[in-house]
């Protein structure tokens, strides 16, 4: 029976999940399977994957064969690295104290590129948030500088209808006739 390390598919549409698992290689994608040993989650920054490193490291070294996506991510977790180690302590090129310290300063070293990924993006997104911020402050600003504007042009307009108004009714109304002196004869 040829066993394959393999995704098995889940969640909703458009939001995948997967399951790493250990599965003969005539079964369906998404059927029976011997084991399962961790999950894949894709949507997230960094991908999340949760892995059972020695189930993994044990059903790669017995011969089972990993799909591409799924050889990705056995080397970024270091099953394969640890695996390329073991083969040089089997064939005599180190000792295994020698293989753990390597094994060892690779993880950190891979951690730590994990790790200024993660703060990267952070950084990336408060930078995008407080430009949006100065967008829309700015916007905001000339929405006021405009509304103030068209206030003071509606109170000049005001005004001076109100004294054209004021100067029409003292045009209309008629000065006081002044009282009519009899002539004397």
């Amino acid at each position: 029976m040829p066993a394959k390390i393999r995704l098995q598919r889940h969640g909703k549409k458009g939001q995948p999940f997967y399951h790493i698992v250990i599965a003969d290689s005539r079964a369906p994608r998404d059927g029976k399977f011997i084991e399962k040993i961790g999950t894949y989650n894709p949507l997230t920054n960094p991908a999340t994957i949760n892995l059972k490193f020695d189930r993994a490291l044990y059903w790669y070294s017995v011969g089972a064969v990993p799909t591409d996506t799924v050889r990705s991510l056995l080397s970024k977790k270091g099953v394969m690295m640890k695996y390329h180690l073991m083969r040089g302590v089997q064939k005599g090129a180190m000792t295994e104290e020698q293989a753990e310290v390597k094994f060892q300063n690779w993880m950190k070293e891979k951690e730590a590129k994990l790790n200024n990924i993660v703060k990267g993006a952070e950084e990336k997104a408060r930078n995008e948030k407080k430009a949006r911020f100065e967008a829309e402050k700015q916007v905001n600003e000339a929405r006021a500088a405009e509304i103030a504007k068209r206030k003071v042009a509606e109170m000049e307009a005001r005004k001076a209808a109100e004294e054209a108004a004021q100067a029409e009714a003292a045009a209309e109304t008629p000065a006081e006739e002044a009282p009519e002196v009899p002539a004397e004869a």
